[in-house]
């Protein structure tokens, strides 16, 4: 052949060899099966490559312009898989990705990518179905016991493992899943099925977790749905009875390389999910749903936290869809949908005098609508070591959002028992672009810093909020910066 423009997606069995140079190929259209195929000698220079059962390809030439040959898959649910795949023998010269498996992010910059789970790309692990330890799909009969079992025996291995979760329904208690004796070094939670929280919420509701893991390294938990069941207890608080406080629905404390793909996060009592003291996280896929009146139902939490990623998620509960607390530190979060909610806080800080910092925090491409707040910084007036720097708010909408932007020093909600003193956070380098859409109040910027330690560094890049499609107000107190590009409303700073 001397032009190849287009085959069949990969089933199994592919092997491509020699390359004279690969520099990028194109996409393969036809939806059809091919089997026994064999390409030689060619050169492509568009499109993509791939095939599909028993496919040799040898002594292609891709490029100068093309995407490659890649393993590719929308995030989404599908019974495909990929097996048997062979690259040897070639010759990469200025790829700008010279290997790549993208299972969550491939969706060509659609707004709309699904953010459900993904096909399965094979891998040798042993597999624990919870089944063969006594769990029950029906709901009814308590399966955390078999939970633990199923966990013990998949830690035991020296192996990759899987502990598996099929289709149903399974009812859980309180269940710390500890690490701290763990061999395997790499641990796969499938669930296929929802876990289900018992239905007196006191039972849950005095512990302070529903799901933790702690101390442990390489866990990932893919698909399924956790119900926590949280309504009853959102009612009890909001008659001022006599409540317990609530769990948060999954907790990892402690804990490194972790991953958490296509889950959702169902009426959580306390905080979804939180991240507390780990190293190297994955969040990705992720819905989480409860009531806009459901209190302190944060969606995602981190804090005491390095390199942590949050991308392709819907957020829509009570509280802050992503809070950021103390010791946070390259946080990333991209294509995030928050609303209902609180918006994305980092903070509440200045709880104590001693407190490490929030640093390095980067949000892209979010839409929040109908929401309290946009982005928030948020401190108590009292003092404190710690600090916020290096912040970078880029590119967002924002639908009908009480308070788009805003900084506010002296934080004290409902106003009670309000420290009354002067906020020792120290906010400098923040910098909001590409911030776009409706304020549902006149102020759509409020920048209420320290009088001690007032903002330095804020910038204003290419802004443009409104209010009633008239122009909205901003307001300024010891805040220090600049503009760029257009900015509406008028600048305070």
């Amino acid at each position: 052949m001397g032009r190849l423009c287009g085959i069949a997606k990969p089933k199994a069995a592919i092997v491509l060899m020699q390359m004279g140079r690969l520099c990028g190929i194109a996409k393969l259209k036809a939806a059809i099966v091919h089997r026994e195929l064999q390409f030689y000698n060619s050169s492509i220079k568009t499109g993509d490559l791939a095939g599909t059962l028993n496919l040799w390809i040898e002594e292609i030439k891709c490029g100068p312009a093309g995407h490659g040959i890649r393993i590719k898959s929308r995030a989404r649910r599908s019974t495909g898989f990929i097996g048997g795949v062979r690259f040897i023998g070639d010759a990469i010269n200025n790829v700008t990705n010279p290997a790549t498996i993208d299972e969550h992010q491939y969706c060509r910059q659609n707004p709309n990518c699904p953010i459900s789970l993904n096909i399965n790309i094979s891998s040798a692990k042993t597999s624990y179905n919870v089944l063969t330890y006594g769990a029950r799909p029906n709901g009814k009969t308590d399966s955390t016991q078999a939970f633990l079992h199923a966990w013990t025996a998949a830690c035991g291995s020296t192996d990759p493992t899987m502990i598996y979760i099929p289709k149903g329904r399974y009812l859980l208690g309180s269940v710390a899943f500890t690490g701290g004796n763990c061999k395997s070094p790499d641990i796969t939670i499938r669930i296929d099925g929802t876990l289900i929280a018992p239905e007196d919420y006191r039972i849950l509701g005095r512990a302070s977790n529903w799901l933790s893991f702690e101390r442990v390294s390489g866990v990932s938990i893919v698909g399924g749905a956790l119900d926590a069941k949280g309504s009853p207890l959102w009612d009890c608080k909001s008659k001022g009875s006599n409540c317990p406080a609530g769990a948060t629905t999954l907790s990892f404390v402690n804990s490194n390389n972790i991953k958490i793909t296509g889950l959702l996060s169902l009426n959580s009592q306390m905080f979804h999910i939180v991240i507390n003291g780990c190293h190297n996280v994955q969040v990705q896929g992720v819905r989480v749903i409860a009531a806009g009146d459901s209190p302190n139902t944060d969606g995602i939490h981190v804090q005491l936290s390095t390199d942590v990623v949050i991308m392709n998620s819907s957020i829509k509960t009570g509280d802050d869809c992503i809070s950021i607390g103390p010791g946070t530190k390259n946080l990333w979060i991209e294509r995030v949908r928050c609303g209902p909610g609180h918006g994305i806080s980092i903070g509440s800080l200045a709880k104590s005098m001693d407190e490490p910092g929030v640093q390095n925090v980067t949000v892209k491409s979010t839409i929040f609508t109908g929401t309290t707040n946009g982005f928030r910084i948020k401190s108590w007036a009292r003092h404190s070591t710690g600090f916020v720097q290096a912040i970078r708010f880029i590119g967002a909408t924002m639908i009908n959002v009480q308070n788009p932007i805003i900084i506010d020093q002296n934080y004290c909600p409902h106003n009670l028992n309000c420290p009354n003193q002067v906020s020792g956070i120290q906010i400098s380098d923040v910098i909001y672009q590409g911030i776009r859409g409706t304020s549902a109040t006149p102020v759509a910027i409020k920048f209420d810093c320290s009088f001690k330690y007032p903002c330095k560094g804020i910038t204003l890049q290419n802004v443009n909020l409104t209010y009633l499609n008239k122009e909205a107000r901003s307001t300024c107190t010891n805040a220090i910066g600049k503009i760029s590009g257009q900015v509406q409303p008028d600048n305070c700073l």
